[in-house]
Formats: C-alpha cells, sequence, structure tokens
C-alpha cells in the first residue's frame, strides 16, 4: 500500500479487497513522531468514514460516480476537517469546526478516505517547512535539507507514498516549491477554481487549495473531483467550458528566463540545463525572455501591502496572543502595520498595470517553464538566515497568484548530490488542462521513480477508471489504440490535440494476435484477428466525432480503423492491419500488448 497511486488502489478494490480491510491496515503502518503531520484520525474516526461510504455505494454498482473510492488523502492543516482541530500551524489558534471544508466534501463525495492533517509553515507563512512549533518536517530525500513549504508535511506524505495525493494551499508558491524538492507533482490551480470555504486565510484574495500527488494523473483525477463553484465563498468561479479541452501544440513554445538566477547553486543551474536539453529533444522550442516583469509583481507580495493581508487573516489572535507566533512569521505579518491604505490602492493600480503587460507577454508563448525552486538549502542554514533564505525559493513563484495565473510544478531529474530537481510551467487562469496534458507526456518522457518511494512510474490516466462508461461520451467515438497511440507512446499526441480522453485501459478478445512490423518510424504493431490468437492490451479513447475524420485521414498504410472486438464482448472501432504487411514482421503476441514489447526491447539496448 505504500507508494500505491490511485489507480493502484482502485485495482486493489477491483480485484476483492475492500476500504474495511486496506485502510486501518495502512493506519497502524504509518510512522509515530513523524513531523510531517499534525494528527491522524483515529480508528474510530476512520471506521465511521468507511461505513459511510459504503452507505453511499449502491449495491452492485461497482465505483460508478466515485472516482476516489476508498482512496486515503491527507489535507494541510489550515483546512478544516470536521472534529478535528484545525491548527494553522499554532496550538494557541487551533479550533474545533463543525463542518468540513467545501473542497473535503467534494472529495469525500468522491469515495476518498481522509488519513491526516498535515504539518505546514505556520499561517502558511514561508517556503520551508520549518516554522512550525510541531518540528521542522525535512525533506524525503535527505533529511539535513528543507521539505519546502508552507505545505511541507502534505508534499512529504505524498513523496514518500504514505497517500497517493494530499491537498496544500499555494499563496505565493506552497504547492509548488515543496513539489519540485521532493520529486513529485504540484498543481496550482486558477484561483477560485477551488472553493477556499474552511480554509485558514492567508491573503485570501490570492489563496488557491493545490494538489501534492506523485503522478501528473493523479493530480488530474483530483482536479477533476475538487473543482466546483461554491456561492458561499466570494472569490469562487466557474470554470469556462473550453477549459477542460485546452492543450499545447505539438512543439509548444515555453518562455524561459533570459538570466536565470540559481544563488549560486551550480547543481541546481546544471539541472535545469539538463531539463532544458530534454525539453528540446522532445520537441519543445525555450524562448528566452525577460523576467524583470515578473520580478517587479513578485516584489508586491512581501515588500508592499499584500503582506497586510496576512495580519488580516488573524488580525484579533495577532493583537492578543502576539507572544504565540512563531518569530519570523510574526516578523513578517507585523509589518503590515507599516502600510497604509493609501499604500495599498498604490499597489493595486500598480498591479494592474504590470498584469496587462505580463498577461501580454505570456501571450507570446504557450507557457512559462522555470525551476520551480532555483536552489536547495539545508536546515540549519535556514534556521541560520531565515528570511534572505527562504526569499530564494520564490524567485519563480510568488508573481504567479497576484497575476491570477495557473501552475504545474514537475519532476525533472536528480542533482549530482541525490537531491531532486523540478521544473514549473505557468499558465494563463483557466490553463489546468493545458499544462496537465503536456505534463503526462513530460512524466512518461523523463520516467523518473515516483516521490522518494524508489517505485517506477507507469503511463497511465486513472481519471475515469473507477466509472469505466459503457457507453463514449456524447459526440464523440470510442477507439482502441494498441501501439504507438497508447499514453505515453510518440503518437499519442495525435489524440490528445485533439481532445481524446483517456476512459480505460482494456483487453482485446483471445482472437488476436500482434505483430512488430518492420521499417516503421516511429516503431508500430499491427492487430490481426486470428483463430489461434489472444487478449491484447488496449486503451480505449473517445475522441469528438469533429477531429475524428482527420485522424483516420492520417493513418498510414498498411494500418486502418475497423471494428475490434474486446474481451467483455464490447465492440468499438480500432487499429487493424492488412495481411501483407505480416511478412518480415515480428510475431510479439507472447508479451500480451506493445508497451510490454517496448519495455522488453528497452531492456536488451
Amino acid at each position: 500500500m505504500i507508494g500505491w497511486t490511485i489507480d493502484d488502489w482502485l485495482t486493489a478494490y477491483e480485484h476483492g479487497e475492500t476500504p474495511l480491510a486496506l485502510l486501518p491496515k495502512l493506519l497502524r503502518m504509518l510512522p509515530g513522531n513523524d513531523t510531517a503531520w499534525i494528527a491522524l484520525v483515529d480508528h474510530a474516526q476512520l471506521a465511521r468514514q468507511i461505513a459511510a461510504l459504503d452507505a453511499r455505494r449502491p449495491a452492485g454498482s461497482g465505483f460508478a460516480g466515485m472516482p476516489l473510492y476508498g482512496v486515503p488523502f491527507a489535507v494541510k492543516d489550515n483546512i478544516d476537517v470536521a472534529g478535528m482541530p484545525t491548527t494553522a500551524g499554532c496550538p494557541e489558534f487551533a479550533y474545533v469546526p463543525s463542518v468540513n471544508a467545501y473542497v473535503v466534501d467534494r472529495l469525500l463525495e468522491a469515495g476518498a478516505i481522509l488519513i491526516g492533517k498535515t504539518n505546514l509553515d505556520q499561517f502558511a507563512t514561508g517556503l520551508v517547512g520549518v516554522r512550525s512549533p510541531y518540528g521542522a518536517v525535512s525533506n524525503s530525500f535527505d533529511p539535513a535539507y528543507v521539505s519546502g513549504g508552507s505545505s511541507a508535511g502534505s508534499a512529504v506524505v505524498v513523496a514518500r507514498g504514505l497517500v497517493p495525493f494530499a491537498l496544500g494551499t499555494d499563496t505565493a508558491g506552497s504547492g509548488r516549491v515543496p513539489a519540485g524538492l521532493n520529486n513529485i507533482v504540484g498543481l496550482k490551480p486558477t484561483r477560485g477554481a477551488f472553493s477556499n470555504t474552511g480554509v485558514v486565510p492567508a491573503c485570501r484574495s490570492l489563496d488557491c487549495i493545490s494538489v501534492f500527488a506523485t503522478t501528473v494523473d493523479d493530480a488530474k483525477t483530483v482536479y477533476a473531483a475538487a473543482l466546483a463553484y461554491d456561492d458561499v465563498d466570494a472569490y469562487s468561479r466557474v470554470a469556462p467550458a473550453a477549459a477542460a479541452v485546452q492543450s499545447f501544440p505539438l512543439n509548444p513554445r515555453f518562455g524561459i528566463p533570459i538570466q536565470p538566477e540559481f544563488y549560486g547553486d551550480r547543481q541546481s543551474e546544471a539541472a535545469y540545463h539538463a531539463a532544458l536539453g530534454q525539453m528540446a529533444g522532445f520537441g519543445a522550442q525555450c524562448v528566452p525572455m525577460d523576467f524583470a516583469l515578473f520580478d517587479q509583481v513578485a516584489a508586491l507580495l512581501y515588500e508592499g501591502p499584500w503582506v497586510a493581508e496576512r495580519y488580516a487573516a488573524i488580525r484579533e489572535f495577532a493583537e492578543t496572543q502576539a507572544l504565540a507566533i512563531h518569530p519570523v512569521v510574526r516578523e513578517i505579518i507585523f509589518r503590515a502595520k507599516q502600510f497604509s491604505a493609501a499604500d495599498a490602492y498604490a499597489a493595486m493600480y500598480q498591479l494592474a498595470d504590470l498584469k496587462r503587460q505580463a498577461d501580454a507577454l505570456i501571450a507570446s508563448v504557450d507557457a512559462l517553464l522555470v525551476p520551480t525552486a532555483p536552489t536547495h538549502t539545508t536546515i540549519a542554514d535556514v534556521e541560520a538566515d531565515p528570511i534572505r533564505l527562504n526569499s530564494h525559493f520564490g524567485r519563480y513563484t510568488n508573481f504567479v497568484n497576484l497575476l491570477d495565473w495557473c501552475a504545474l510544478s514537475l519532476p525533472a531529474g536528480m542533482r549530482a548530490d541525490g537531491l531532486p530537481f523540478g521544473i514549473t510551467l505557468i499558465a494563463p487562469a483557466w490553463g489546468e488542462m493545458a499544462l496537465a496534458s503536456f505534463g503526462v507526456r513530460w512524466q512518461a518522457h523523463v520516467a523518473l521513480p515516483r516521490g522518494a518511494t524508489g517505485l517506477p512510474y507507469i503511463p497511465y490516466a486513472p481519471s475515469m477508471r473507477a466509472q469505466k462508461p459503457n457507453t463514449p461520451l456524447p459526440n464523440t467515438v470510442r477507439l482502441a489504440v494498441v501501439g504507438a497511440h497508447l499514453s505515453g507512446m510518440p503518437l499519442n499526441r495525435e489524440l490528445t490535440e485533439r481532445h481524446a480522453v483517456l476512459v480505460e485501459s482494456a483487453t482485446t478478445s483471445s482472437t488476436y494476435r500482434l505483430y512488430a512490423l518492420a521499417g516503421t518510424v516511429p516503431p508500430k504493431p499491427g492487430l490481426v484477428r486470428s483463430d489461434d490468437g489472444a487478449s491484447i492490451q488496449l486503451e480505449l479513447w473517445d475522441m469528438p466525432l469533429s477531429a475524428f475524420g482527420s485522424f483516420v485521414a492520417g493513418i498510414p498504410a498498411p494500418l486502418g480503423v475497423g471494428t475490434l472486438e474486446l474481451a467483455d464482448g464490447r465492440q468499438v472501432k480500432g487499429f487493424i492491419c492488412e495481411p501483407y504487411a505480416l511478412s518480415g514482421a515480428q510475431d510479439i503476441t507472447e508479451y500480451g500488448g506493445w508497451r510490454a514489447y517496448r519495455t522488453h526491447c528497452a531492456a536488451l539496448s
């Protein structure tokens, strides 16, 4: 169970396991005295959640309507969970809410099971994970180094595989920096995409709930479950319909800093340039840009009156119990007293002008590509120089929320010292799906082990697995792919660029044989019906009818599209091969599918 993805949990349940059997066992496996956690549910709380889940599941329905059925998760301890204290990293501030945060209810309705609440930089003020009376949260790769913050605990429990996903919050990079420093995915949605009802605010006008996972596919699944308009939250927004089908072109253009700053950290600098090299090999064009404009925006967050929003969020507590606040956090928040209302309005006008310029700049590329964190620092060094070194981590994150953009932090490689390095893609509001679609391809390309688990990354999008609809989505064609169009394979872009949606992994009936065709670039298989065949692994995608014609027109001989029979008797459109092409082809039926065969070939090379 340690290191399982969402799909691993669902697969276990499909094979007869139950939440009642697995989740108490997981809870017993979680280590004690772990600074990543502030509180775990007890066994009685867990049993109540499981009973509520079973009561909502109609008999014989599988997991229909519950894409997170029985999947454990964690939340940062500035997010309310009914009956559990919300501390925001400050014991004296703690209160016990009677209702869940809106987003927690969304995830519970999707079938997820809450395991615990995680540690953070107090009042979500910090990017290092050490400003907490509950203890510093160590990096999942080297305990001497910071985990990043403020969502430190949420990132680390995911990186260590204790839960497949966790919620953080992000005001200045707290949902991205700890992802980059722990080799996981951090998705910072558009402001208002997730409701903030039931969240202790840091800067209410900028705050976003964020998602940590070891795969982009898992982050997408959680995003889909949490996305909703909440009329109680004044900052909640309705996602435009077009947001769900956004994607980048095959060879995207990414804006990169013309003079990137690494604060003397040569290992992070080398890792970043290595990632840019991989991007170029992946077909992306990196366009150097002057980032001075973004530095001006970032300066407004902590050097300008926006810090007053942090003070306003806890004003009553700060005025009566100032000494209960962590000294570094107190120093930052109490800077608010330097600013007047006139200063705040002047900064708002300045931001409006800068945003207009920034929107024009980002419109010239498909996204920005930056280091998630330009350096990595030990806990001892940060504690000796807490404010200056903390500020380094926000160099490429602080401006994003002010500009109302979204971002996705992705694993990119390992530094020479064995610490992970991440990159972040930044897009305008509601660009999450474009970022995620590219992120899936990127993660399959770099193929790093997931988090700190050492477990391999296996390309697969689980977002629809729990539902497995038997009929195509409206105005789509269900298409079976068996080779180079599989997720993570070279031609998968021909599906994603047409806004096709991955539905499930499946198999053919046992009447097919699979061949590796000779002389095809990229390598392709041929699927042929046969009386002495076997079941072949495939993926089912729903492609818009409007795009299906151009897709079929681009399929080169000897391949074509016909009708395939699946193991469960369904018939779908899929790739077939002309028999003449089998001359000189290698029969690879024994491997059970193209992915397994290509993995075998890679192992021999």
